[in-house]
Parts: structure tokens; sequence; C-alpha cells
């Protein structure tokens, strides 16, 4: 079994233009259903969370998304779109809509409410509320949501090689042609891939986040650091009066 890991990599070396063209291909598969499924999440997520209502929608139109396996929409859907690229991207977009709508409504919808109603006292209209005060706040939230999605769908494309959808699953699904070596030295490559989609969104969501959300999340890191620190010492100080008290009635 040693032999075919480290042979995966000769592998992936001897078979670079193969692999660089089914990763871009599952590339171009994944950011098209992000971003379709971003387009459709986002505004009524925004939309349903500034509104403070309908959020038995935003969460069941979730639990229905997570509860459909992407394998079960690519066959459900294959009597009417057939075989290929366009099957795909409609199951990699239920699978990538629920986080979206999901953590976009929660985001809007627990702003503080106090900052939205100093807003409207300062004589912001809904919209400008929205987008000046609601939005900037919630998006690091709203940012987890996609990155979610994003992870989701990067590892769930592998299914498009089922379904002649391309991508790393033409290699992955293909043990007949490509051998274990081929196997291991794809999922190499999307394993990678997960981890540098996981990693740009985490630097996304770090940009995003306001400076003085930032600053606040150190302050509350910091205080719960000092907060345990005060209690491990407490809990040190009563372990040490209970030992000199029961020495002193040893002693006694």
């Amino acid at each position: 079994m040693s032999n075919e890991f480290s042979g995966a990599f000769t592998w992936l070396s001897d078979n670079s233009h193969l692999v660089k063209h089914d990763l871009y291909a599952h590339l171009e598969i994944s950011v098209e259903s992000v971003a379709i499924a971003l387009a459709i999440g986002l505004p009524l997520g925004l939309f349903l969370g500034h509104l403070h209502r309908f959020s038995f929608l935003a969460i069941n139109v979730s639990n229905i998304g997570r509860a459909l396996p992407s394998l079960a929409v690519l066959a459900i859907l294959l009597p009417f779109v057939g075989i290929g690229k366009t099957n795909v991207i409609i199951a990699l977009v239920v699978l990538a809509f629920p986080p979206i709508l999901t953590n976009t409504y929660v985001a809007i919808d627990q702003v503080d409410t106090d900052t939205v109603d100093a807003a409207k006292g300062l004589g912001m209209r809904p919209l400008q509320v929205l987008l000046r005060v609601e939005m900037p706040l919630a998006l690091p939230l709203i940012f987890a949501g996609i990155r979610t999605s994003a992870v989701f769908v990067v590892a769930t494309a592998t299914l498009a090689g089922f379904f002649g959808g391309g991508g790393l699953g033409d290699i992955i699904n293909n043990p007949e042609s490509y051998g274990l070596v081929g196997i291991i030295g794809a999922s190499y490559v999307l394993i990678v891939l997960a981890f540098l989609v996981q990693g740009v969104f985490v630097l996304l969501e770090i940009a995003v986040t306001p400076a003085g959300l930032r600053k606040n999340r150190g302050l509350r890191g910091l205080r719960r650091r000092q907060t345990q620190t005060l209690l491990d010492a407490g809990a040190a100080d009563t372990e040490r009066l209970d030992e000199t008290s029961s020495q002193a009635e040893m002693t006694a």
C-alpha cells in the first residue's frame, strides 16, 4: 500500500497535463455553482433578515436542502436535463444554497437593534440601514456561510465524474483507467484544493470584518483568557487552603 501512496506523486508528475485540465474543470463547476447559489441566497437572506420575518422559510429551506443527498438530486434531474455539466451544477447549487441563506438571514436578523434604531434616528432609509449598517456588521457571519458552501461544493463536485460533468471526479471515479495511484493522486489534489478554498475565505472573512468588530473580538478573547486565569488561580488557592486545613486538623 505504501508503494501506491508514494507512486501517486509520480503519477501526478507524469500526468500533470491531465490533472491541470481536470482541476480547471473542477474549479469552473465549483465557482459557477457557488456564484449561482450566492446570487439567489444572498439577496433572499438579506431581505428576510431585514424584515425579521419568515424565519421558518429560511430554516426549513435550509433543512430541506441539507437533507437531500447530492447524488439523489443528480439522479432526479437525470430524466429532465440529462448527463452533463448542467445537471451537476443544479445539484451543487442545491447543496450550496442553504448555508448561504441561513447564515445571511441570521447575520442580518441578529444585528444589534439599538444600532439599527440609531441609524433610523439619523434619518437613514431602510435600504441605507441595510447596506450601511446591517450588512457591514453581518459580513463575517455571511462570509462564514459562503465559506462553508464553497468547501462543500469543492468536495462534492467529484460526483460530476459519474454524470459527465468533468473535473477531478473523472479520475477519482475511474479506477479502471487510472488505477489506485491515479485515484490517490487526484484525491491529494482535491484535499489541497479544499484547504486552499478554506484558507482564502478565512482571509476574506477577516478582511471584510470591520476593524471595530475585530478589536472587540480580541478584547473578548483577552477577557475570556483573563477570566480563566483568575478562575484557575482561585481554584489553586482553594486547593492550597484545603490542604492547609487538612494539615492543621491532623496536627490538632
